[in-house]
């Protein structure tokens, strides 16, 4: 159920059906232990009134609970971490680090596709789009992890990272967030996003397929700056030119008399979803 989102009419309706079992009845419910068919009712009215005293609609059900926080709040108070969202942030980091280092991913590549993927996230953002910090988490997730699926087979290898990532029990995210994060992953390579795709599908919103949609064609950009995987371009500058719906790429290569031209070549076959999905042109040059 992690990653659950029950509305407060959803809960309303539950409740209603709860109060009108005997406690026999909540007992044999499948999943309530005897203790729990006592007080599951009380527990669920005190729940929808917090709901409206704070008017919320909808609550997401989280995968942590009570002793989780009690936790947290203890090293908090014995100055073992400093910060609650830090602390957060960090577990998910390291989770997506083992990961890889599970399926061995050649971890020099990944960073650098994951270096260029927020940089033309930064770079862009406001212009072409406006995700936020959140969804830059997500990205650079899927960029560390895009990979993972020539553990498997390097044949259609963008569908095994999607299975490896979306069974690989990622700390710290939401099985909302893991479903957008295997997407991502999956859409790096190959055939853009599409309806009848069942991982597609699998997404629990129209905003999650856009985030998928928007985010996965800068990852495509930036695994082709590495098409080599030895770092021929180190930095990537972008300029968008609105009146000409035109986003310029300017790269630097690592090596001054590096043509680049498998990665130029790659850019230019990759970067066809990016500029249908954004409807801009995408032209890259290199410079000193």
């Amino acid at each position: 159920l992690t990653g659950y989102e029950l509305s407060r009419t959803d809960l309303k309706g539950i409740l209603n059906h709860l109060v009108s079992l005997n406690y026999a009845e909540r007992a044999a419910m499948i999943g309530t232990s005897d203790k729990r068919a006592e007080i599951i009712v009380a527990g669920g009215i005190i729940l929808l009134d917090a709901m409206k005293m704070l008017e919320v609609e909808s609550l997401v059900i989280c995968e942590r609970a009570l002793r989780e926080g009690m936790i947290v709040d203890w090293m908090l108070s014995h100055g073992l971490i400093e910060d609650r969202l830090n602390f957060q942030s960090e577990v998910r980091q390291r989770s997506v680090l083992k990961v890889a280092q599970k399926y061995q991913v050649n971890l020099a590549n990944a960073e650098r596709v994951a270096s260029f993927t927020l940089s033309i996230f930064n770079q862009t953002k406001g212009q072409l789009h406006n995700w936020d910090t959140e969804e830059r988490e997500l990205l650079w997730a899927a960029a560390i992890l895009h990979n993972c699926g020539v553990y498997i087979s390097h044949s259609a290898h963008h569908k095994h990272s999607y299975y490896l990532i979306r069974h690989g029990e990622l700390l710290g995210f939401t099985e909302a967030d893991i479903e957008v994060i295997a997407n991502l992953a999956r859409y790096h390579r190959k055939s853009p996003p599409k309806k009848k795709h069942e991982n597609y599908n699998n997404l629990p919103s129209s905003t999650h397929r856009q985030l998928v949609n928007q985010l996965s064609a800068i990852l495509r950009l930036a695994v082709a700056l590495d098409r080599r995987q030895i770092g021929a371009i180190t930095q990537v500058h972008c300029e968008y030119k609105p009146q000409r719906k035109e986003l310029q790429l300017k790269l630097v290569p690592a090596v001054p008399n590096d043509d680049c031209a498998l990665e130029l070549w790659n850019l230019d076959y990759k970067k066809e979803v990016f500029e249908a999905e954004y409807e801009v042109k995408v032209k890259a040059t290199l410079v000193d």
